[in-house]
């Protein structure tokens, strides 16, 4: 690390001092998303950062949607007030988690082995502890950001946003006037090529989704009769021919730029063509980056039938569609022609792909900070297969960047942890990406 940090300066609490205990306390409050409003709702999380927020002076306001599904959202006041301000969000929500797989209680925020555990220790409550210690702790010492700076704590991403970014957007835009830029999960995490180098992978871009129910329609009758018209024999087909297909490689403008940086960082050439071989190459993120070379179609539930002896009049199924950006009508044609004439589609969630360009004054802003607080850091832009919160507020026309810094120990899995057993974050990490948040807003 190089010169001082002002974060880490005086004496009494610092972010590096809370941000540990804030991920625990956290991960503590079950918001579990069902999809369906049957978890406990996010309104507790609310609750709990409008308090650690209130503490230090702001005004937060708890927005609820629908009955316990609730976002937090707090506008800092910058030093010019006449620039664009800054997003800076988060959502609260988890997947469900089964303790009975777990090392620790996934909802016991238990520190252990170096490292804080638990549902949400990744996805996100990670960036959402290093936010608010960072936040606190520059409004505790009277530090104002150069810009303003809105803050959002947000329900229900893990199904979409519909009643959290969504629902702000749509109804509640105000609260983002001004703003022009935007950082959030998964990004800005460590990938250690070597002991000179270790590339920060800034997400630029995601992938459009298509969550679809497929339905086919048959002839219902006795089991022990032979039937032609049978809804689950032709839904099954369907499935599977979606479920085995090799989409083509398609290389986009982020992904070319992510392999030429990675080809440079390694010495050597990657060929998106040789995925194999590619991929090899890439050690615990191979998953993440080899998912954004390809449109993709996952079958992910059946349904169908009553009784062991009735042959269902319908069989349904459900598929996580994933496109490139730029890709949407090939990807769905694609689709049609796997599924065949019998099958109907029908999205059960839809939202675009993202892309923008690895430039400006907020890039510069992450190199920087990264730089400080990692002398070997280099900061490259890559896609995120999945989606965010960041598609809503695009429709804002804030310019969205995945940036929730960590330094991570090579050997820990990190896409693993994704919506994984066992998931964890490093404490130091934590402490490592109050640092780079902090230096980031100064130079932002």
């Amino acid at each position: 690390m190089s010169e001082s940090n002002p974060a880490r300066t005086g004496t009494g609490t610092t972010g590096e001092s809370e941000v540990v205990d804030l991920c625990s306390e956290l991960i503590r409050i079950d918001t579990s998303n069902y999809g369906d409003h049957s978890g406990p709702g996010e309104r507790a999380a609310a609750e709990y950062v409008a308090e650690k927020l209130a503490e230090v002076g702001l005004e937060p306001r708890i927005i609820e949607s629908h009955p316990g599904r609730a976002s937090t959202v707090a506008r800092i006041e910058g030093e010019d007030p006449s620039r664009p301000a800054l997003l800076i969000h988060g959502h609260t929500d988890v997947v469900p988690a089964n303790a009975a797989d777990w090392t620790h209680h996934p909802f016991s925020g238990e520190i252990a082995d170096g490292c804080v555990w638990g549902r949400g220790a990744v996805d996100m409550k990670d960036m959402d502890a290093m936010t608010l210690a960072v936040v606190r702790d520059r409004l505790r010492s009277g530090r104002k950001p150069p810009r303003d700076i809105v803050l959002a704590f947000l329900a229900d991403e893990e199904a979409g946003g519909t009643y959290g970014a969504r629902h702000l957007v749509d109804k509640h835009p105000d609260l983002f006037e001004g703003v022009t830029e935007a950082i959030g999960e998964v990004g800005g995490f460590s990938f250690t090529v070597n002991e000179k180098l270790r590339l920060y992978l800034v997400e630029t871009a995601q992938k459009g989704m298509h969550w679809m129910r497929l339905t086919v329609d048959g002839t219902a009758g006795h089991g022990s009769m032979t039937n032609d018209d049978n809804a689950i024999t032709e839904l099954c087909d369907a499935v599977a021919r979606v479920g085995r297909h090799k989409w083509p490689v398609r290389v986009t403008k982020t992904v070319r730029s992510f392999l030429d940086e990675l080809s440079d960082a390694l010495g050597t050439p990657l060929d998106p063509e040789d995925m194999e071989t590619t991929l090899a190459k890439l050690g615990g993120i191979a998953k993440m980056v080899g998912a954004t070379l390809r449109n993709s179609a996952a079958p992910t539930m059946l349904g169908a039938g009553y009784k062991v002896n009735v042959i269902p009049g319908q069989a349904t199924a459900h598929v996580d569609g994933r496109f490139l950006p730029g890709y949407e009508e090939e990807f769905l044609a694609d689709l049609d022609r796997l599924l065949g004439p019998r099958v109907k589609r029908e999205d059960v969630h839809a939202d675009k792909a993202l892309e923008t360009s690895f430039d400006g004054s907020l890039v510069d802003a992450m190199q920087t900070a990264l730089r400080a607080e990692d002398p070997i850091a280099r900061a490259v832009p890559y896609m995120l297969s999945g989606g965010t919160d960041a598609k809503s507020f695009d429709d804002l026309g804030i310019r969205c960047f995945g940036f929730a810094p960590l330094q991570l120990p090579p050997e820990l899995d990190f896409a693993g942890m994704f919506h994984g057993v066992d998931e964890r974050v490093p404490v130091e990490g934590l402490k490592f990406g109050v640092r780079v948040l902090d230096r980031f807003i100064d130079a932002g």
